[in-house]
């Protein structure tokens, strides 16, 4: 990591914890930067561990798109919130800290594969979404799917 934790009692250092932190949440906070222009945004994820990547879908065009299209580097978060602590000023959480790069998939063997990941990780039972679904080419090329490499990660616990 480029950076150390102040707190190091706290870092999460086991990297199949740090998995499991990943596979277990749904959600992801990203921050994108262009041309020294901050924005952040939260997406539902699907997680791919053998590939050490996370992939999300969108929109085929809109401010996320600009950001990452101008600058693929990006800072995410995922955090499990497992609740205040009432009278002792304290959070109980796990968090990691993910820093990567956004590729944007463009094959449809890709984004086949994407989806198939998000709903596995996301839905209890991935085949009911998946009869629904549409299976044309074109329909297909409207979604956008991003594929956040992980290049780094780091956790941290609370309480």
């Amino acid at each position: 990591m480029k950076y150390h934790m102040r707190r190091s009692e706290r870092q999460i250092n086991d990297q199949a914890a740090l998995e499991g932190i990943l596979a277990e949440s749904k959600f992801v906070t990203i921050a994108l930067c262009r041309n020294n222009e901050p924005y952040i945004v939260t997406m539902s994820y699907g997680y791919d561990p053998g590939n050490r990547c996370l992939y999300f879908h969108c929109a085929g065009d809109g401010l996320k798109t600009d950001f990452v299209t101008a600058n693929p580097d990006v800072c995410a978060t995922v955090i499990q919130d497992n609740g205040y602590v009432q009278n002792e000023c304290e959070h109980r959480y796990k968090s990691v800290v993910i820093r990567g790069k956004v590729r944007i998939l463009t094959a449809e063997d890709d984004k086949r594969k994407a989806i198939k990941m998000m709903l596995n990780h996301l839905e209890e039972n991935p085949e009911i979404m998946r009869a629904k679904l549409p299976g044309k080419a074109e329909q297909l090329r409207a979604v956008q799917i991003w594929q956040l490499v992980i290049e780094e990660m780091s956790g941290k616990e609370g309480a």
